[in-house]
């Protein structure tokens, strides 16, 4: 991997890793909705010119029906739980389960698309849900004012989003293969302004947030959602897949450390222990940590 490389993957952690102290900075003002429905619809604006520049918006066009779909479980649904969860728990918190993305891939693309599972990435699923279950019964790293209802739930949105995550991968491998990676992002991200402009037209604040609010949500369509694709499509392109995934093992590092800087929340020994359990899990299940022979598989038929 080139320097430039590294650096775009260290800027783009620290991007992404940004959103969520941004998120808890907003969404009292805001509320959930709205901040989901800024994030796609300034996102979609961002990148469209971009699509339209490298003429491949009849692609997106061809294909709108999967794009729309991936649209809705890759951007409307987990946006809209992640804000829902960050008026309830901790901004590093929720970036750690963010990380077990790559987990309910695997998983998804094993039930789904019959992909084959060593024993190391069956024992990286179970050591990583190990620490999801971990961190959800730790309650008493919620917020405060928070009730332990509301940060079940809260729990439960950060799962529901990851969740969301893995399957619009498997759907887009199935789909959407071949499809440029640019159309498929700016066509998912319309499609999910569609369908939230509405609902968050009807939950919209009655007061004016703060402009601080507004800044948040601002760096939040630009910077986390806009400008966050670009860069990672670069480094998709030169670096590979690989180099490129291995953002998500970054994430929640930046995201503690911003919460810390932004939001005075520093990391607990229950989170940083839960998360050194999820990304071990993590690294293990996608096969970044290789050590079984290829032929010690677990049957196609379970």
């Amino acid at each position: 991997m080139q320097l430039s490389d590294f650096v775009r993957m260290l800027v783009l952690a620290a991007i992404w890793g940004a959103s969520f102290p941004l998120m808890r900075l907003s969404v009292s003002d805001f509320g959930p909705l709205p901040i989901a429905m800024i994030r796609v619809v300034g996102g979609s604006l961002f990148l469209a010119p971009l699509l339209i520049y490298r003429k491949e918006l009849m692609v997106a066009k061809d294909k709108w029906r999967h794009i729309a779909c991936v649209g809705i479980f890759n951007s409307a649904i987990p946006f809209f739980c992640f804000s829902f969860a960050a008026s309830a728990i901790a901004a590093g918190l929720a970036s750690v389960f963010n990380a077990t993305t790559p987990l309910w891939g695997a998983l998804i693309a094993r039930i789904w698309l019959g992909d084959r599972l060593t024993r190391f990435q069956v024992l990286g699923l179970a050591i990583g849900f190990s620490g999801v279950l971990y961190l959800a019964w730790d309650t008493a790293y919620f917020k405060e004012e928070a009730s332990a209802g509301r940060s079940l739930l809260a729990v439960l949105a950060c799962l529901t989003a990851t969740a969301c995550y893995g399957y619009s991968g498997s759907y887009t491998k199935r789909y959407l293969k071949g499809v440029s990676p640019l159309a498929t992002a700016t066509g998912s991200l319309i499609a999910a302004g569609l369908l939230l402009i509405l609902p968050a037209a009807s939950a919209w604040p009655s007061e004016n947030p703060s402009s601080t609010s507004w800044w948040c949500v601002f760096f939040l369509a630009v910077g986390c959602t806009g400008i966050a694709f670009v860069i990672f499509y670069r480094l998709l392109a030169n670096a590979g897949p690989t180099i490129a995934l291995a953002v998500a093992y970054m994430i929640p590092v930046f995201a503690n450390l911003w919460s810390w800087l932004l939001l005075s929340e520093p990391p607990t020994k229950s989170i940083v222990l839960g998360c050194c359990m999820i990304l071990t899990g993590t690294t293990l299940a996608t096969g970044i940590i290789k050590s079984w022979p290829a032929k010690d598989v677990i049957p196609d038929k379970m």
